[in-house]
Parts: structure tokens; C-alpha cells; sequence
């Protein structure tokens, strides 16, 4: 056999499976009577939907109702942690919530909460900064690691009340 015949019978072998694909495809059978037709159903109509992440915070309803923390969205590295629980969290104080604590994970984190009447964060092992508001003036305090900075109330000229929006950290 030359190769000119290999080729011819590659491409023949081909062809005739094409064929009984489009056949098999079209809903026809070779040989059948035409009533053997291949059922065809949309998969997508019963598959599961797409998952699409919008970063909200889990269970924040239940840790408003319980603790009043409103706790919006991040990237899942600033968890709301038990006070004591662990060594290295990050401390927030606050005249109503008195001290809220978070465990900083990975290389960085971002967190939208609210917690009003902020006047102080202990800092870790992270650098961090948190996003406060007093009415409509915003301001971006960086906290010290490992040590407690005045933010808000404590480090605003005319002591308002500052409500907790954001903290970002990085390693």
C-alpha cells in the first residue's frame, strides 16, 4: 500500500463517520423507519445557575440584630472575630459597641462595615487604615501596628462622632 492509498482511506473513514454524525445529529437513522429520532433536550434549562459573588458579608442580618455591627461586604480577610478569642486581632472601640474585634488574614484585606462612635483601633501585626465619616467630611486615619492610635472622636480637633466605614490592611 502507498501512501496515496492511506490517505485516500483516511479521509473515505472520515467522510463516512461525518456522515452518520450529521445523520445521527439531523435526527434520521440509517436504515430506520424515521421514527427512531435522537431526543434532544436544553441541559441549560435544568443546570444549576451561575454563582456569582457580590462579597456580602455572611450572616450580617444576624450580627446587626445581635450585636448592632453592620457588617456590608469584603474579600473574606477581616472576619468579625470573638474579643480574646486569639492572640494578634485587630481592636476597635467604640462608645456604643465598646470593643469589636477582627482576625486579618492573607497578604490583604478590605472590610465595609458601620459601627458608629469610633474613638480608637488597637493595631496588629498588619498596617492598616480605616475610612471614617463625621457628617459629610470623610477622613482616612492610619493605624499604628500593634498599638492602640486615636482615630475619630479622639483625634478630631472638635471631638465629633466618627462612624466606622472602612479598614483595609496589608502584610
Amino acid at each position: 500500500m502507498n501512501v496515496r492509498s492511506a490517505i485516500l482511506r483516511t479521509v473515505g473513514a472520515a467522510a463516512g463517520a461525518g456522515a452518520l454524525a450529521w445523520v445521527a445529529i439531523a435526527g434520521g437513522t440509517s436504515g430506520g423507519t424515521g421514527t427512531d429520532k435522537i431526543a434532544t433536550q436544553a441541559v441549560a434549562d435544568e443546570g444549576p445557575g451561575y454563582a456569582v459573588e457580590d462579597f456580602a458579608y455572611p450572616n450580617a442580618d444576624k450580627i446587626l440584630a445581635e450585636k448592632n455591627i453592620k457588617l456590608k461586604k469584603g474579600n473574606g480577610h477581616i472576619l468579625l472575630a470573638d474579643c480574646g478569642s486569639e492572640e494578634g486581632l485587630l481592636e476597635v472601640y467604640s462608645r456604643i459597641n465598646e470593643k469589636v474585634c477582627f482576625k486579618v488574614t492573607g497578604t490583604s484585606g478590605y472590610l465595609s462595615l458601620e459601627i458608629p462612635a469610633v474613638f480608637g483601633v488597637k493595631g496588629n501585626d498588619y498596617a492598616s487604615t480605616v475610612d471614617m465619616t463625621a457628617g459629610t467630611e470623610e477622613k482616612t486615619f492610619t493605624v499604628d501596628k500593634n498599638t492602640w492610635t486615636p482615630v475619630g472622636e479622639t483625634a478630631d480637633e472638635q471631638g465629633r462622632d466618627f462612624m466606622l466605614l472602612e479598614i483595609r490592611t496589608s502584610k
